[in-house]
């Protein structure tokens, strides 16, 4: 029992961290990148966000409710980076990433729903005809959260170095990783089955 808890819970790990398969951690950074260690409270709740938006649809997908070309969904998941980078780009240094609960919440939640039916396929396999899905992928999101608060920890960590250590002011901060970001998401955008 703990022996598959333990494999569930590295499975959300390694999918969020997989080399080959990079978007995840391209969004966490790009949600991430305008913030400090400061604002941990509101990082820690939109990436929780996002891991609610991405079980959600697993359990919709696994359950058979929702139904969504891999093309559209291998086409919006970079759609859904570039959007976060280059409303980084374009409001850096303008606070808007302060705001209470507004549109980078409800994006964060909708991103989470796109990147889950882009996974939905591989869970489905992993959990094949098990009676207990809903335990598989309550573990499996937990793994997933263990990641992206590793990835949020270095994402933040190198802000600070970078912002006191290389004295970058904030606003280059988070243009210059926004637009590599950006530089990244294009060939994802350019080679997905719908172009």
């Amino acid at each position: 029992m703990l022996q598959e808890l333990w494999f569930n819970v590295q499975y959300g790990i390694n999918h969020v961290l997989d080399i080959n398969a990079y978007d995840h951690v391209l969004f966490l950074i790009v949600l991430t990148v305008p913030y400090m260690f400061k604002d941990w409270k509101r990082v820690f709740l939109l990436v929780t966000l996002f891991t609610i938006g991405h079980t959600l649809s697993l359990v919709l997908a696994t359950y058979g409710a929702v139904k969504i070309s891999a093309n559209i969904i291998e086409f919006l998941i970079p759609v859904t980076i570039l959007i976060v980078a280059l409303f980084n780009v374009f409001t850096s240094g303008k606070g808007a990433q302060k705001e209470k609960i507004g549109i980078l919440f409800i994006s964060t939640l909708f991103f989470g729903l796109v990147h889950g039916l882009g996974f939905a396929r591989e869970f489905k396999l992993l959990v094949g005809s098990d009676d207990n899905k809903l335990i598989t992928l309550l573990e499996f999101a937990l793994g997933i959260e263990i990641a992206q608060v590793i990835i949020v920890f270095l994402v933040l960590f190198l802000g600070y170095l970078f912002q006191t250590v290389f004295r970058f002011s904030k606003r280059d901060w988070i243009m210059v990783v926004s637009a590599i970001v950006v530089g990244l998401v294009i060939p994802m955008l350019l080679n997905s089955p719908l172009f």
